[in-house]
């Protein structure tokens, strides 16, 4: 069965095209798309609203970012690309650059969310899986924070960003459009099977790939910060600093690294665990390339975990897909490219 691709843009359907790519990555901002119309007479305009579909499911929610009408002495072509609605976030600059200390995520994300168009405000997730002993995640998300000030030349993606790597979340979004504060799955059964034995016997994996790199790990992460204390009478007294450390036991030799953090007192230490855990998933990357674009009936998805047994690279074991790329080809057809890691890291 071929897979069935389409661009809606209101109550047009386009559906045949020449080549494509639609690019998922949960530790990247804006997913994005570019595909090249086998109908280049097609009307389309940069700035159109847009969703993209796969198998008659929704992978895309976005805007049209680029259009491009090519005429040669051979004929026309036509490519559209663009981004989802996270691509409104990574692009809008905040415009109100106010103190927002003590507020706590969601007061963070009410108040910078208000102007973006498109973002249904009352359906962004903040998930509650628990972060560490003392408290879950729905403690510190409601718990007030100190990052002080809004600068000029910030956008709102990059202040939730930091708000949301602050309390040891990080921030993406559905294909529907809904954005989340949370953490990767971690749980569950896998959604998807990867095989690639040396007998072939019900191989669906055409080429893996495994990088392992330790440039940007270290045997031991300190994050500094300070925040504000109060005096018997409840008034802003001297900065109180705090701190925090991580140590990696998969780094043999001694690699420190240290970094500031001017967030509230909780920051430090879930900052050290973030770094520790950004290191271990740079670390160790895992890729495949699959034909077609979906298992079973259900299309690749990230954010979902799959079984995977490769003799060749000697793994056997469950892993997050974290990263998908379908694609069509001029010589290969449909294929979909995954990028997996370890399971439990943010």
């Amino acid at each position: 069965m071929s897979d069935k691709i389409s661009l809606r843009i209101g109550d047009k359907a386009i559906e045949h095209f020449l080549s494509y790519s639609i690019d998922t990555d949960l530790y990247t901002p804006a997913d994005a798309f570019r595909m090249e119309l086998s109908a280049p007479e097609t009307q389309v305009e940069a700035g159109m609203r847009c969703e993209v579909w796969v198998n008659d499911q929704r992978e895309l929610t976005g805007i049209i970012d680029r259009v491009t009408r090519r005429v040669t002495e051979h004929g026309q072509t036509l490519s559209v690309e663009g981004r989802d609605l996270m691509g409104l976030l990574v692009d809008s600059c905040c415009e109100s650059f106010v103190s927002v200390k003590n507020k706590s995520l969601r007061e963070l994300a009410a108040l910078l969310l208000r102007a973006v168009p498109y973002i249904n405000r009352k359906a962004v997730v903040y998930q509650s899986a628990a972060s560490g002993k003392a408290k879950t995640t729905t403690d510190l998300l409601d718990e007030p924070q100190t990052i002080t000030q809004i600068e000029p030349g910030m956008t709102v993606f990059e202040v939730l960003k930091a708000a949301a790597v602050s309390r040891g979340l990080f921030f993406y979004s559905l294909p529907d459009g809904t954005l989340v504060f949370g953490r990767p799955k971690a749980k569950g059964e896998p959604a998807f099977t990867l095989q690639l034995t040396r007998d072939g016997k019900g191989n669906n994996v055409i080429e893996s790939e495994l990088a392992q790199d330790i440039s940007r790990r270290w045997s031991k992460i300190t994050v500094l910060g300070q925040r504000q204390g109060q005096d018997s009478f409840g008034a802003d007294a001297t900065a109180i600093r705090t701190g925090a450390s991580r140590t990696d036991s998969e780094i043999s030799f001694y690699k420190p690294f240290v970094q500031c953090s001017n967030n509230d007192g909780v920051s430090p230490a879930l900052m050290a665990r973030l770094l520790m855990e950004k290191g271990r998933k740079e670390g160790w990357q895992y890729g495949v390339t699959v034909a077609r674009h979906s298992s079973n009936g259900k299309n690749w998805t990230v954010n979902e975990l799959a079984r995977v047994t490769d003799e060749v690279q000697g793994l056997d074991g469950v892993y997050l897909i974290y990263g998908r790329t379908f694609e069509l080809d001029k010589n290969l057809g449909p294929t979909t490219r995954l990028k997996l890691g370890r399971v439990g890291l943010i």
